[in-house]
């Protein structure tokens, strides 16, 4: 962050209580564990533990300086009494910290601290900035875009995409940034507004909505107005990049400045495509012209997912023909889709990270193109899903017997919907049967919500072959 002391405490609002050298942070750090020298480490409170409570030890490590509520940061400086007005620096008659000392500012809400400094550094970077959401793949978006769009991009590191993890996405960009790429997570009404306000997008990427989270929005419908939050954050000559079955979000698109719909008779659409060798080739065709890209995956679900990337590139004015170039650097985060060979010609597909109904079904329908001798899907369950969490893991079982799927085996007891043909209680349970029968040429799916571990299946198949 190229911000003084004194610019971070005007954008936080906050009440500098000791100085330090005239110098910039390193970075934004929340974890205690992981700030070191350099670091603005930032007192978080959580549901079990004050992270203020932690910032003495945080200092003694060399941090550059602290952000915690007024009583923590009054403890933590020489001058407990000193009550300073936003920007305002002690003085030495106040019986301020020597020079060389750490920064101190208090502040009514860290939270909102982080957030207001990550909002300022990104007026500061003055760049284009891309919001994605929705149920299903915007990770996966965000990985795609990241790799097609020219320039300096800077982008979510793996799952930071909550109301902590965007601010500190944020301020991780260096100055040299000159396109923001943001992922935003949401569970619940007034989160992707609220993202959005950090933010500031020019383009908005809804990628789908579907039944995830309706256990806490109560219907898809909901799910569909909290999504599009996003779209009122968009200035005058803005762009959303929405699918062409829209479904409940069809409903809110009119707050939309201009709108690119991507997939089968979109805007932004597929006019050829062929898969051999691990590639998805494919033609696509925009308002500004079309190009042969060649893509490092074969999923179905991520040729679509590259079309709203690609939608993206379009809004910003990116040339398609570089896009196309750049295809070949496409790299997907951890546990999505991930690829690995156990020998005998056996094939995992490590797609673990979350599950929902509509991830299932395109993860059993890749399965099922996965050459192999037996196709074996290893199920965990679908969280968040409310008062008909059964019937829809019912229906995913059904549709894996209908897409080819050779043995089902399902982890803990919700899995037992889905009638699988093996239920174990754990993931290292499921690696252990799994080892005992697979045969050379199996292509295997481990697929669940984050909260069922199905990771360690993988992680143990790998060890054990």
């Amino acid at each position: 962050m190229n911000l003084t002391p004194r610019q971070i405490a005007m954008a936080m609002g906050a009440e500098i209580v000791a100085s330090g050298e005239e110098s910039m942070p390193a970075r934004a750090a929340i974890d205690s564990r992981e700030a070191g020298p350099g670091d603005l480490f930032f007192g978080l409170r959580g549901e079990r533990v004050d992270g203020g409570e932690f910032a003495a030890a945080v200092l003694r490590a060399g941090a550059w300086g602290a952000v915690t509520e007024a009583a923590m940061a009054a403890s933590l400086s020489d001058d407990p009494a000193a009550a300073r007005g936003p920007g305002s620096v002690p003085t030495e008659q106040a019986g301020s910290p020597t020079p060389g000392s750490a920064w101190i500012f208090a502040v009514a809400d860290p939270l909102a601290a982080l957030q207001a400094l990550a909002a300022e550094w990104r007026r500061q970077l003055g760049v284009p900035v891309v919001g994605i959401t929705g149920s299903v793949g915007k990770t996966s978006v965000k990985d795609i875009a990241r790799a097609l769009l020219p320039g300096r991009v800077h982008a979510n590191r793996e799952n930071l995409n909550t109301e902590i993890g965007l601010p500190l996405t944020v301020l991780e960009a260096p100055a040299e940034t000159e396109l923001l790429v943001l992922e935003m997570a949401m569970r619940g009404p007034g989160q992707i507004a609220e993202l959005a306000a950090i933010a500031a997008p020019r383009v908005a990427v809804i990628t789908n909505v579907g039944p995830v989270h309706v256990e806490l929005l109560g219907s898809v419908a909901a799910v569909a107005a909290a999504k599009a939050e996003i779209l009122a954050a968009l200035p005058a000559d803005g762009t959303a990049i929405v699918p062409v079955a829209a479904g409940e979000l069809e409903l809110h698109l009119g707050a939309a400045p201009r709108l690119l719909r991507f997939g089968q008779g979109g805007d932004i659409d597929v006019a050829a495509e062929r898969v051999a060798d691990g590639v998805t080739e494919a033609t696509i065709v925009t308002p500004v012209g079309q190009a042969r890209f060649s893509f490092p995956f074969t999923e179905r679900h991520n040729l679509t997912n590259a079309l709203a990337a690609v939608g993206v590139g379009v809004a910003l004015g990116a040339p398609l023909e570089e896009m196309a170039d750049r295809a070949a650097n496409i790299s997907f985060s951890s546990f999505r889709g991930e690829r690995l060979e156990l020998g005998d010609g056996i094939v995992l597909v490590n797609d673990c990270y979350n599950a929902n109904p509509v991830s299932m079904r395109a993860a059993l329908d890749h399965l099922t193109s996965v050459e192999g001798t037996r196709r074996i899907a290893v199920l965990g369950e679908m969280a968040e899903l409310g008062p008909d969490a059964s019937e829809y893991h019912r229906e995913v079982g059904a549709h894996a017997r209908e897409a080819g799927v050779d043995m089902l085996i399902g982890v803990g007891e919700p899995a037992r919907a889905y009638d699988p043909d093996e239920l174990v209680g754990d993931p290292a349970e499921a690696a252990e049967l799994l080892a005992a029968q697979l045969e050379p040429g199996d292509a295997i799916l481990v697929k669940g919500s984050r909260s069922a571990g199905l990771e360690a299946v993988a992680e143990v198949l790998a060890e054990l072959r």
